[in-house]
């Protein structure tokens, strides 16, 4: 019997996170068969430095996973993220071809196509194309218009790109590590299919996940991702603040903001400490919310995700700062499991998991377009070279 199993890779600055999914008949959600997890070497803000480490992470992380599930890991769904990652939007338009009007597939392409050749992407590749809204004959269109009748159709279309190096860099540690890359998804988007419910996305909300040296930012309305950010500042810098404010090393900084150490230290100057930090990421989420408009606006709010989730107060600040309702992501998807999910840092390895084991789910953001197939091929043939 074919068992149909996915796996997902989050190659992130501070550990790389395996997990393995399966689909049963007839259960409503994937099991969770085996995870696996190694720190992060060889990685700064998102970005592969020293590739020979970073293989060995991928591959450490890797070998744990096939251990748990017993399953041998070839093929997997592989996360970007990093500084470089961001998203353009842009429209297009397309003249109806069929001789009675009726929009295809074949239009909304053309007006996809036509927006895409409207950006100027230096040095970077897209990843994920994602429609965002239709007009046709000058009129808003709620849902796909495909098989309405009308002349005019256009598209408004969101890019979600990085830097090609990131991206090569990235399919090329992957592949050394011996695991072929089916489709690279962005962080943000992977975690939004674990974490966030199609009311919050019709609603309007903003999922922020707090990494170790990134925090990524994915705005949604009317069911669609309309915004995607990413700023170099993490949860490294809570630790070197308490490092430095309390004048101690930084692996006793670390114990004490993540709650894995007693600390004697008071307790008010530990909370201006990394409250201090966290306004400062907020504040970042705050502009940039008012540079697209929806600042005060998202009835759903900020679902907070990452390993700086677990931070106290971080729901209250987030509240006062964005004057928006806060809260920390669960992972409802995976809720009968049997091997749970630690954290909400593991949410990007699940949604990977999610994007190719329910097509319906994951339709959009798992998704390659030409230009990433044919920078796929083109990598592929790079691996090849390096390899003995």
């Amino acid at each position: 019997m074919i068992r149909n199993i996915t796996i997902g890779i989050d190659v992130g600055t501070s550990t790389v996170r395996v997990v393995v999914a399966e689909r049963v008949k007839d259960e409503q959600f994937p099991r969770i068969i085996g995870i696996g997890s190694a720190e992060s070497r060889g990685l700064r803000h998102g970005y592969i430095t020293n590739m020979s480490e970073a293989v060995k992470s991928i591959q450490k992380a890797v070998a744990e996973a096939e251990k748990n599930s017993q399953i041998k890991i070839k093929r997997a769904f592989v996360s970007i993220g990093g500084i470089s990652l961001s998203s353009e939007t842009a429209a297009g338009v397309a003249i109806v071809s069929r001789g009675d009007h009726e929009v295809t597939k074949l239009d909304i392409s053309k007006a996809i196509d036509g927006a895409e050749e409207t950006l100027e992407l230096s040095n970077k590749k897209i990843i994920q194309t994602v429609p965002i809204s239709y007009r046709l004959d000058g009129k808003d269109i709620h849902g796909r218009p495909d098989g309405m009748q009308g002349t005019k159709l256009e598209v408004k279309t969101l890019f979600v790109t990085c830097l090609a190096q990131h991206l090569e860099d990235l399919i090329v540690a992957v592949s050394e590590a011996g695991v072929d890359v089916i489709n690279v998804i962005a962080s943000p988007m992977a975690a939004s299919l674990v974490t966030l419910t199609d009311k919050q996305k019709i609603a309007g909300c903003i999922l922020a996940n707090i990494g170790a040296e990134t925090v990524s930012i994915a705005t949604f309305e009317n069911g669609n991702i309309i915004s995607l950010q990413v700023f170099s500042i993490g949860g490294t810098e809570i630790t070197k603040d308490i490092a430095l404010g309390l004048k101690i090393p930084l692996e006793e900084a670390e114990g004490i903001k993540i709650g894995s150490m007693i600390s004697n230290y008071p307790k008010k100057k530990l909370d201006e400490i990394i409250e201090a930090r966290l306004s400062d990421i907020f504040e970042l989420i705050e502009k940039h919310l008012k540079k697209i408009g929806r600042s005060a606006l998202l009835p759903a709010g900020i679902i907070i995700t990452g390993g700086g989730s677990n931070l106290p107060l971080i729901e209250d600040l987030a509240k006062h700062s964005l004057k928006l309702p806060a809260k920390i992501g669960t992972a409802e998807y995976f809720a009968q499991s049997k091997i749970k999910p630690r954290d909400s840092s593991w949410f990007v390895a699940l949604g990977l998991c999610i994007s190719g084991i329910d097509p319906q789910n994951g339709s959009e953001p798992g998704s390659i377009n030409e230009s990433f197939k044919s920078f796929k091929r083109f990598i592929g043939n790079v691996v090849k070279q390096l390899l003995p």
